[in-house]
């Protein structure tokens, strides 16, 4: 398991090459999130993320964990970025590690559809001219990760 929150930009290749080398595993999954132009604002020119230190991590544990026993994983790694990020940047990094592929790819979803509503994490949309709004809840979000209670 690894589990990182971070300001500096990570190697994608490196994390699911570290999670491949153990010889039991059949299939690897991952997805990473970029920083987009839009969102509830259409006129993103950054974003900036803050987390609350400690409880952040034991959230995301605590998801790793469930993650591990409900899909039977070989390993797992989370990374997510904090501070300003602009357009086009990574943010997050999800990758699973399972003896099949439907286990890894399920894993997958389910660490980044439960880390959007789960992980305490803040994000604020910087637009254009220099302004910025926290970014709410969204709906679809909540619906996404209650699909996997």
């Amino acid at each position: 398991m690894t589990i990182s929150i971070q300001t500096e930009d990570f190697d994608a290749g490196a994390l699911l090459d570290a999670l491949a080398d153990d010889g039991r595993t059949g299939a690897l999954a991952s997805f990473v999130g970029l920083v987009r132009d839009h969102g509830d604002r259409k006129d993103v020119v950054a974003i900036e993320l803050e987390h609350y230190p400690g409880m952040t991590e034991r959230s995301l544990a605590a998801l790793e964990r469930e993650a591990r026993e409900r899909f039977g994983l070989n390993g797992c790694v989370m990374v997510h970025r904090v501070g300003r990020l602009a357009l086009g940047q990574r943010i997050v990094f999800v990758a699973t590690a399972a003896p099949h592929r439907a286990q890894a790819i399920a894993a997958c979803t389910f660490l980044i559809d439960r880390l959007k509503t789960d992980a305490p994490f803040w994000k604020r949309e910087i637009s254009r001219d220099g302004t910025g709004d926290w970014v709410a809840a969204k709906e679809e979000d909540s619906a996404a990760a209650d699909r996997w209670t």
